[in-house]
């Protein structure tokens, strides 16, 4: 079949974006909707994986996320106490990306870059502010997708609608989808500094997770800022004294003592879940990213995985426009990406967690041990690398049928 009316994109976040684009090159019509009045940029995901930043080179837009940010080649593993355990050199996938590195830049560089590109140079991609999917109506024709605008209710015809936006995504509420698992009891807040922390440590990298019994830590570089993950004491519930100037000055001269106030920027406190959907499908109506599954930050690999699907199901519906299958391809993604986070990025992230915050002396010993064999060992190292740069994830997916 060949697709005429618009796909509907609820959500223009990385993930809605990566999708838009993607359709949008390939001559097929979309309509990005952002509920906000603009776009946001709130301090979020900042990490792009090498696989990642393969298909945004596929997109023709890697270059400028690089220019956009800082290219991060290798990270550590370090304990609060005694500082670099393990740095592992991503140039170990050479072989296996044409991105053998990390980069760091936030993810509304990447959206309001697409967002400014599908106006400027695909005049079948519609971008509208201020709208807000409120429910679906579908047939094996196609979605009419019901909207709220400050301006009113309306209704947009489609031929398939993707839910791309976010944990609390309306597409998967209108579409009664449950979203299984759990949520962790602390918060974690996300602080940022713009005073050089390499200079209050050793061989800080660009990327660190901070190990500690007591208050474990990860410190990621962007181009002008610092971001420290802090988690919170899960038996306090008044938010205003985490998100209070004096509590995270506390946090941070506690990590890194300074004769002077750090200076703070931005501040985000957020609860955490492990929760996947119970599907990914349901018709014509899709899921993708946050809206499908989240997770703890620690990997960087919610953002990823969420524009892993993105180019999976992408693929797929222009695979449906060049007339394949529309159920054999759309069960086939919502089978390859589920089955991944469950089976890898749900367990994966609960495991980095786990040996972050363990308190037994023992089993952080041994956790320390490993990292330092594996990164000394090239093959062990690559394997690892594979596994946490998502390649891995990417290549078990396509084995799926």
């Amino acid at each position: 079949m060949r697709i005429e009316k618009p796909v509907i994109i609820a959500g223009a976040g990385p993930v809605g974006c990566t999708a838009a684009l993607y359709l949008a090159q390939r001559g097929i019509p979309v309509t990005l909707l952002e509920s906000g009045q603009e776009l946001p940029k709130t301090l979020r995901a900042s990490t792009w994986h090498p696989p990642t930043m393969d298909m945004m080179s596929e997109l023709g837009i890697a270059q400028a996320i690089i220019d956009l940010g800082l290219i991060a080649d290798r990270y550590q593993f370090r304990d609060r106490r005694t500082g670099a355990i393990a740095e592992f050199d991503l140039a170990a996938l050479q072989a296996d990306t044409r991105h053998p590195y990390r980069v760091q830049t936030e993810q509304w560089r990447m959206t309001q870059l697409v967002w400014d590109k599908l106006q400027r140079e695909y005049p079948t991609a519609t971008c509208l502010l201020d709208h807000s999917v409120k429910g679906v109506h579908q047939d094996s024709h196609g979605v009419e997708v019901l909207v709220w605008t400050s301006q009113g209710e309306q209704i947009i015809d489609g031929s398939f609608l993707l839910g791309c936006d976010g944990a609390d995504s309306n597409v998967r509420k209108a579409t009664a989808i449950s979203f299984e698992g759990f949520t962790y009891p602390e918060k974690f807040l996300v602080a940022s500094t713009p005073f050089p922390l390499e200079t209050k440590f050793d061989r800080l990298s660009l990327v660190n997770y901070v190990s500690d019994p007591d208050e474990w830590l990860v410190l990621l570089k962007t181009t002008s800022l610092w971001r420290v993950l802090i988690p919170t004491d899960p038996n306090n519930t008044d938010d205003s004294l985490f998100l209070s100037d004096a509590w995270i000055q506390d946090r941070l001269q506690h990590m890194a003592p300074h004769s002077e106030p750090y200076e703070i920027g931005h501040r985000t406190l957020y609860r955490v879940h492990q929760r996947v959907a119970k599907t990914y499908r349901r018709g014509r109506v899709l899921i993708a990213g946050d809206a499908a599954h989240i997770n703890n930050p620690l990997g960087g690999m919610g953002m990823n995985g969420g524009i892993h699907d993105a180019y999976n199901l992408a693929g797929r519906l222009s695979r449906i426009h060049e007339g394949a299958d529309v159920d054999e391809e759309l069960d086939l993604y919502d089978k390859q990406r589920r089955l991944i986070c469950m089976h890898v990025v749900q367990e994966h992230t609960i495991n980095n967690k786990k040996l972050l915050e363990t308190k037994d002396p023992d089993v952080q010993r041994k956790r320390q041990d490993e990292f330092m064999r594996t990164a000394a060992d090239p093959k062990l190292a690559r394997e690892f690398l594979l596994k946490t740069s998502m390649i891995q994830s990417l290549r078990d997916a396509a084995k799926i049928s």
